[in-house]
């Protein structure tokens, strides 16, 4: 069952590409036609493209490792930061800090002295300073909270990149194509999707498209995750259950090595007499 359907993007405006003489050649399959000097993309394609993301991002989910999503264009932050915090992913919505992929341990050591502040301010050792120094080191907290405080929690690469606008967000993209890391990506007709992995042709520029196609790859990332969960459960009920039969079994078992070690050992048979000499 598809996660979209034709009539849902074109209500959100998924169907609306750039100026003609903006587009990139490369986006040609996936444009239906032009009218009055704005491409229109094909959503037929549009929603099997966001069924194949959706599939593979609940898979990635299902398997425990993270997606990072990008965006830090003014009209898609707030929803990019309230679809990923849902599904408990980690988000850039700020500039891209550059090296974030390709330099992940110096980004770690930032996000650690973040955490360092905030150990350094609760047990008191911050409780001497002037006030100067206070608010400068507040000033530093705030500074690193809002370019890394969403990806506090990442504590190793992401397994996956969710990028809108792959154009503005190149930088992003060239770290993960070095890196080998899958990218998904909403591109634009005027955006090049020879690097993107997982390409989704729809409108990146309105807030209505771009929520309407995170509301299904997040969904299936949920579904992910309740699977994941799901198979973790069942798992430890199997082997609560293994525990409780072998234990069952431990009494038996004493039993009859008891019975073995009481029976008596069978009685040796006579010796074969040797053959007289003629």
């Amino acid at each position: 069952m598809a996660r979209t359907n034709f009539d849902q993007l074109l209500q959100a405006g998924c169907h609306f590409g750039h100026l003609k003489r903006k587009w990139n050649p490369a986006m040609a399959p996936y444009i239906y036609t032009e009218r009055n000097g704005i491409h229109i993309i094909d959503l037929h394609k549009t929603v099997a493209k966001i069924d194949e993301a959706a599939d593979a991002l609940k898979q990635i989910a299902k398997s425990g490792k993270k997606v990072l999503f990008v965006a830090t264009k003014k009209q898609t932050k707030e929803v990019i930061a309230e679809k990923a915090a849902a599904v408990n992913m980690p988000y850039v919505i700020e500039r891209w800090p550059g090296g974030m992929l390709t330099n992940f341990p110096t980004i770690r050591k930032a996000v650690k002295k973040m955490a360092n502040i905030d150990r350094l301010m609760q047990d008191g050792t911050y409780s001497n300073l002037s006030k100067r120094e206070l608010l400068q080191i507040t000033r530093q907290r705030a500074k690193l909270e809002k370019n890394l405080g969403s990806i506090a929690d990442l504590t190793r690469l992401p397994s996956a990149l969710f990028v809108v606008d792959v154009l503005k967000e190149q930088i992003a993209v060239k770290e993960a194509n070095r890196l080998g890391i899958p990218v998904f990506g909403i591109v634009d007709t005027n955006s090049d999707p020879n690097n993107i992995d997982f390409v989704i042709p729809a409108n990146d520029d309105a807030k209505d498209s771009v929520e309407t196609i995170l509301n299904a790859c997040c969904t299936a990332i949920a579904e992910g995750i309740e699977e994941r969960k799901a198979e973790k459960a069942d798992e430890k009920a199997a082997d609560a259950q293994a525990e409780a039969e072998a234990e069952e079994a431990k009494p038996k078992r004493a039993a009859r090595r008891a019975r073995k070690d009481a029976a008596p050992a069978p009685a040796a048979a006579p010796a074969e007499e040797a053959p007289a000499a003629e």
